[in-house]
This record gives C-alpha cells, sequence and structure tokens, in this order.
C-alpha cells in the first residue's frame, strides 16, 4: 500500500470513528428521551425517544459496514 493509499484509507477510518461516536451519542441521548418520557407517561416523546434510539442504531451499523465492506484501494487505481 503506497503512501496515497494509506493517507485515504486514514482519513475513511477517522470518518468511521467519527461517524460510530455520534451514532452512539445518538443511541444515548435517546434513551435518556425515553426514560423521560416513561417516568412522565408522555405519548409522543416516547415516540421520539423510541425512534431516536432506533436512528442511532442505523448511524452505527451504516458505520461498521462502511469500515469493514469499502475498499478503499479501488478508489486509486
Amino acid at each position: 500500500m503506497n503512501n496515497n493509499q494509506q493517507l485515504l484509507q486514514d482519513v475513511f477510518n477517522l470518518i468511521s470513528r467519527f461517524t460510530m461516536v455520534g451514532g452512539g451519542l445518538w443511541i444515548i441521548w435517546g434513551t435518556v428521551i425515553l426514560a423521560g418520557a416513561l417516568k412522565d407517561k408522555n405519548g409522543p416523546q416516547l415516540q421520539q425517544g423510541i425512534w431516536q434510539v432506533v436512528g442511532g442504531a442505523l448511524i452505527l451499523v451504516a458505520a461498521v459496514w462502511f469500515v469493514t465492506a469499502f475498499d478503499v484501494a479501488s478508489l486509486l487505481r
């Protein structure tokens, strides 16, 4: 692997890690909203918390999929 490929691989790894952290934080915040809604028995807030947790999980899955299934070297050929 030459220097350009290594640099591109490092950039993609950094973006993927940042996205995974963002997805994780999104899940945590959705869980906090969900817990608050359960305490107050608030229906719309409960729905918002559930969908935020689902959205965070999808972001996390996409980031992991991107880092494991994407071939960076194919971009420089």
